[in-house]
């Protein structure tokens, strides 16, 4: 259990665990790191070194009021990188953390990153606009910052349905997943996790893929409530130029937890490609 205090003076919270080749994991609004635990084990059991990190104002890092942007969010990764000396990551996002990573590899990486994955992510752009017509309206936004503002503790339990696809008929739903959400969500801070619904759903990568040389695989579930795959991993794997595209009928945008056995795989086997 490790901190670094950044050159702003916030401090991340971090863990580096295990010995080999280096996989870093970025995860989404508004969780921290322990919502990439199922992948965390099956790599150590793989025999890589696993570096994990809470994002400013999430989980265990300090919760300031200040700089809380993708762009603020690529550079604290580099700065991490650079203080833990990491060559060859494989670099790996699941949501907002997709869109961390593309940033991070494309400006800040400095020829350290050897592989990206987007993961139900949300580049290339979000919100709908004149030049993304077929995006998620602004609408929708505005009423997860206003839930975020005023009904934060029963927002990011009812959150947990449509996340996991628990509203969809037959599903099995698993009360601990939820309430492991719920936890790493009221870990962060308020101000943090309603700025960064900005930082997730205005934010335009689309220079940013089309800039990355390194091989990037694009993960995303074909019944993704949160990130539709239409807006989001189709685009993203046009605009790649050495990218790879797998979707997967029914999962769901939590899918690195409840589809992790199949996430798992597909990640080990881009990894040792």
């Amino acid at each position: 259990m490790s901190t670094l205090k950044l050159k702003d003076g916030t401090e991340i919270f971090y863990k580096d665990q295990g010995e080999g080749p280096v996989l870093m994991f970025h995860h989404g609004w508004p969780l921290s790191s322990d919502d990439w635990d199922a992948q965390v084990i099956f790599f150590l059991q793989k025999g890589y070194r696993v570096i994990t990190h809470d994002r400013r104002g999430h989980g265990r890092s300090s919760q300031n009021i200040y700089n809380h942007t993708i762009e603020q969010y690529a550079s604290d990764v580099a700065e991490l990188v650079s203080f833990l000396d990491l060559k060859d990551v494989v670099h790996i996002g699941h949501s907002t953390g997709g869109g961390e990573v593309i940033r991070y590899v494309n400006k800040y990486a400095s020829g350290r990153a050897k592989k990206a994955v987007l993961i139900s992510a949300v580049p290339p752009v979000m919100v709908k606009s004149a030049t993304n017509p077929d995006g998620v309206p602004m609408e929708v936004f505005d009423n997860i910052r206003e839930q975020t503002l005023n009904n934060r503790n029963q927002f990011y339990i009812d959150l947990t349905f449509p996340f996991y696809g628990y509203n969809r008929a037959g599903a099995a739903i698993k009360e601990g997943i939820q309430r492991n959400w719920w936890r790493q969500g009221m870990m962060g801070g308020i101000v943090a996790h309603y700025d960064g619904i900005k930082a997730f759903s205005e934010t335009d990568f689309t220079a940013d893929l089309q800039a990355v040389n390194l091989p990037v695989l694009v993960l995303h579930g074909e019944d993704d409530q949160i990130v539709p795959i239409e807006n989001s991993a189709l685009k993203s794997a046009r605009l790649l130029k050495n990218g790879k595209l797998i979707t997967y009928p029914g999962f769901s945008h939590g899918m690195p937890t409840t589809e992790h056995q199949t996430i798992n795989k597909d990640l080990l086997a881009f990894i040792q490609s």
